[in-house]
């Protein structure tokens, strides 16, 4: 158990250490082996705004296997569909629950419900960022190579939460960080200036347009769809926009020859990445969707304080 995490919020990559993160990364890949085996009797609460697939059921299936309960907030058979505000939520909640994950749109409701409850409140995806993705991406990544530190991951697409959350993990853990993305859909430059700020020896950053330049030498690529969850109606038109950042088999072919392909799903075949290259030998994306079970289980065990 990382016992300085617990009690404490996870808004953001940057709540973690690079010690905490290791550890919290260690515990994952042990639990994933079934040993240990802590158990507990928490209750999660999940209050999701947005729709979600990975990320509800991974958590849900996480605390059941700990022991606990969920209790699935929808807002639209509670209060807060109704416009109760986030701090009254966030006071009662405090009352019921043990932990609390958070998926939503603006980070600062996520900020307010944990300035208010004093439960550990958990980023489980805001439009800033994906922390949890991330977390569960390393450990696919520590998996397959041995090491976070010196391994070169290229994201290519839209600069969105998940690239946000990856450039500041990166920074964290010492890794070469390269994201190729049109030159109007880049990184948020408050993130590449927070990454310097938690930057490690070995960490290196490069933002680009040129997708094939930018996956030289790189041991991972990773993509996400080109248009996030309540960008729908930009999808169409995104298209042709993004359509040289495609992860397929040419574009492979000029990674390293280990090279492995990340995806956090739900994934657009024929858009962001090619059928043939999601289900060819060098995907590693089943393995990062199971990851997030045991890397959520991971962190859960260590803001809740449960001896292992």
């Amino acid at each position: 158990m990382t016992t300085t995490l617990q009690g404490r919020d996870i808004l953001g990559i940057g709540d973690l250490s690079a010690e905490e993160m290791t550890a919290v990364l260690d515990l994952g890949a042990k639990l994933k082996s079934g040993q240990p085996s802590p158990r507990c009797q928490k209750i999660l609460g999940l209050l999701f705004d947005k729709a979600s697939t990975r990320t509800r059921v991974s958590f849900s299936a996480a605390i059941y296997q700990l022991g606990g309960q969920v209790l699935d907030l929808n807002p639209s058979v509670t209060q807060v569909g109704r416009g109760e505000p986030a701090k009254d939520t966030a006071r009662v909640l405090d009352r019921y629950l043990d932990i609390l994950a958070i998926r939503t749109f603006e980070q600062s409701k996520l900020e307010t419900f944990a300035k208010y409850a004093q439960i550990p409140v958990i980023n489980a995806l805001t439009d800033l960022e994906h922390p949890c993705q991330i977390i569960a991406d390393f450990m696919t990544i520590k998996e397959c190579f041995g090491k976070l530190k010196g391994s070169t991951v290229t994201y290519l697409g839209d600069g969105n939460n998940v690239a946000h959350s990856l450039i500041l993990g990166g920074a964290l853990m010492g890794m070469k960080i390269r994201v190729a993305t049109p030159k109007d859909y880049q990184p948020l430059p408050m993130i590449i200036e927070q990454a310097h700020k938690l930057a490690k020896p070995g960490f290196e950053i490069i933002i680009t347009d040129d997708p094939v330049a930018a996956v030289k030498d790189s041991n991972v690529l990773y993509t996400d769809v080109w248009a996030s969850m309540g960008q729908e109606d930009l999808a169409q038109s995104r298209i042709p926009i993004f359509q040289d950042y495609q992860i397929n088999d040419e574009l492979l072919s000029k990674a390293e020859q280990d090279a492995i392909v990340l995806h956090c799903l739900p994934a657009h075949r024929g858009e962001e990445i090619t059928n043939s290259v999601i289900e060819g030998k060098q995907s590693k994306v089943w393995d990062q969707a199971e990851n997030r079970m045991h890397a959520q289980k991971a962190l859960m065990v260590s803001l809740l304080g449960i001896e292992n």
